[in-house]
């Protein structure tokens, strides 16, 4: 057997073959449309993903005010940051960040999703999100998928 034909092919920055997909956000749970488009992100559907490379595709999400919660999390989830001084912890809900900046839940919850590293950071940069159905990216030719139909 002649093992020099079986070498192991690790993907890089240059050998990816990235597309552009474009994932419509409404009526999607936001938890399984960010665990979806997380894989997305990275590539782990592809064959020759790399753990340690950006291999993944762009990922242009459209309609992000449209997601839905489910349970009580319209009423009950909160947001949590703190401004770094003595007290300043802030909790936020769920509502008023749908009010004022709607894709922020999108990127929060798909950001949650990667994993805790440098990569993640170069990762999430692959990811654009709108609260229409119409996007600036036109000329990259993007393909409409369904998540369900692929996962």
């Amino acid at each position: 057997m002649n093992t020099l034909s079986y070498k192991t092919i690790s993907g890089n920055k240059a050998t990816a073959n990235k597309a552009w997909l474009v994932v419509d956000a409404e009526n999607e749970v936001l938890g399984r449309l960010a665990a979806k488009v997380s894989k997305l992100l990275r590539g782990k559907y592809k064959p020759n993903f790399t753990p340690h490379a950006d291999c993944g595709d762009n990922v242009i999400i459209i309609n992000a005010d449209k997601i839905r919660l489910t349970g009580h999390k319209w009423e009950q989830k909160t947001y949590l940051h703190h401004t770094g001084y003595p007290g300043g912890q802030r909790f936020v809900p769920v509502k008023q960040i749908l009010a004022n900046k709607p894709t922020e839940i999108v990127r929060h919850a798909v950001k949650g999703m990667l994993p805790k590293n440098k990569l993640s950071n170069a990762v999430i940069n692959n990811l654009y999100i709108y609260t229409e159905a119409e996007h600036k990216h036109e000329a990259q030719q993007p393909k409409k998928i369904d998540l369900n139909q692929i996962m």
